[in-house]
């Protein structure tokens, strides 16, 4: 018999590469390009970069098949394909909400984020940092975040763009736009990263990437390469299960897609670092600039390269892709949801999230602003949803996904069922006591880390 999603047509993938395409965008963000490698620069280099790869391939490739798996199962969105799996009122349904909420507060911020991204991507290309010292370009960054007229106006130009790709439908939005997007995206990286490591004294730079210096490893690195892994593979916000569930029920081989998804994201990670690191050292600047190293050391770099400006347009156009491909996927989640629920149309879906997080973008907004005094918990509005987002409920849904497996879904009939369509590339059984114990007690620590 038929399920309801078959028996309306519902939306599926149109080849194997749209799935890669797209749920690798996801996974390619802000925090590749800006968060791995301000960690990386706190965390000494190349030691970092060998911790984030072993931890990726030990839990960030069985989580995310995890959640993919999930939603190839279901063929539904979250919310609605939990309930599907386990019947209306099961506890376990709560991953599917948890996630979608996530998924929601991410965003409302996140918009926030592109709207700065906009706004210096035309910033860089006027010219505006020319002859700018770093203490300049810290005050035009604080001089902008705090002006929510002129953020809003930037924030309004993502969010109309995401509104009207995710709008277009799985096949004819989506995958169409990251089939471009994504291609674009590695070569652009790919071209910066050759004139990074083509300036003198850029060789000191990838040295001290690549090289580990094992005596900078703490347990606030190993924990930060952990929470990095988390945030860039993006487990726990429904997305990796709402893609999933555009995925045909056996004829799709997720440990091999889920590989070159992560493979893809690990891959742009790495490139990043070629990209800036080199640079900084060629222009003797700390590798380890932290948070601000995107809107406020970039800036004073660019104008001290060769083509500089050059090179600082394609950057930060660089970054607005890869944000716009994370920011499909966290619609895209959203509007399914609300469409499966409500039992309306795609577009009516997407415009009601479209509507809904740029509303919630805006105490994010007023924070860095009007509304600086007012304090969560020792936090501005942003600080506290970023915080409990990020810290908590993401961490709390992988969790709870790495546990369903063990005690809901049996980590033999997942590895099964990952591995159901015969290929070279299979996930492997001697991983069990891997799923079982050492990812679940992984994520408790990076959560009491988180609340800590």
């Amino acid at each position: 018999m038929n399920s309801p999603d078959q028996k309306r047509g519902r939306e599926s993938w149109g080849s194997r590469l749209g799935f890669i395409m797209a749920a690798s965008g996801f996974a390619i963000g802000l925090g590749n390009i800006w968060r791995f490698p301000y960690l990386a620069g706190e965390n000494g280099g190349g030691a970092f970069l060998l911790i984030y790869i072993l931890i990726v391939i030990l839990i960030g490739i069985p989580l995310f098949l995890v959640e993919a798996g999930l939603g190839r199962r279901a063929q539904s969105a979250a919310i609605t394909g939990l309930r599907k799996l386990n019947g209306k009122g099961n506890p376990w349904n709560s991953i599917g909400w948890l996630g979608t909420i996530t998924a929601l507060l991410v965003m409302s911020y996140y918009l926030m984020i592109m709207g700065w991204l906009f706004a210096y991507f035309f910033k860089v290309a006027l010219g505006s940092f020319q002859g700018i010292t770093s203490e300049q370009a810290a005050i035009v960054y604080e001089d902008f975040i705090a002006n929510p007229a002129a953020v809003i106006g930037y924030t309004i130009i993502p969010t109309l763009i995401l509104g009207v790709i995710v709008a277009k439908g799985v096949k004819h939005g989506i995958e169409k736009f990251v089939k471009i997007a994504m291609p674009l995206f590695i070569v652009m990286l790919i071209i910066l990263a050759v004139f990074s490591l083509s300036l003198p004294g850029s060789v000191e730079g990838v040295v001290w990437y690549l090289k580990p210096d094992f005596s900078q490893i703490t347990t606030g690195t190993v924990l930060d390469a952990l929470g990095q892994a988390f945030f860039s593979i993006g487990i726990g916000m429904a997305a990796a299960f709402t893609y999933g569930s555009y995925l045909k029920p056996k004829k799709t081989n997720l440990a091999e897609d889920g590989l070159w998804v992560i493979s893809l994201d690990t891959f742009i990670a790495f490139l990043s670092g070629l990209v800036i690191f080199p640079a900084l050292f060629a222009f003797q600047i700390a590798p380890n600039s932290g948070p601000g190293l995107i809107f406020i050391t970039f800036p004073t770099l660019i104008d001290q390269m060769p083509f500089g400006n050059l090179f600082g347009i394609l950057f930060f156009f660089l970054i607005i892709i890869g944000a716009l491909t994370t920011g499909i996927g966290l619609v895209e989640t959203l509007a399914a949801n609300i469409a499966e629920m409500l039992g309306i149309k795609r577009k009516t879906s997407v415009w009601i999230i479209i509507g809904a997080t740029f509303t919630l973008s805006i105490p994010s907004i007023l924070s860095q602003g009007p509304w600086s005094h007012i304090h969560i918990f020792g936090m501005d509005i942003f600080g506290f949803v970023d915080y409990f987002s990020g810290n908590i409920l993401l961490t709390l849904g992988g969790l709870l996904l790495a546990l369903y497996v063990v005690f809901k879904w049996k980590v033999k009939n997942f590895i099964d069922d990952v591995n159901i369509e015969g290929g070279i590339i299979k996930f492997p059984a001697a991983s069990k006591p891997i799923v079982t114990y050492i990812i679940p007690i992984v994520i408790v620590l990076i959560m009491i880390t988180g609340l800590i």
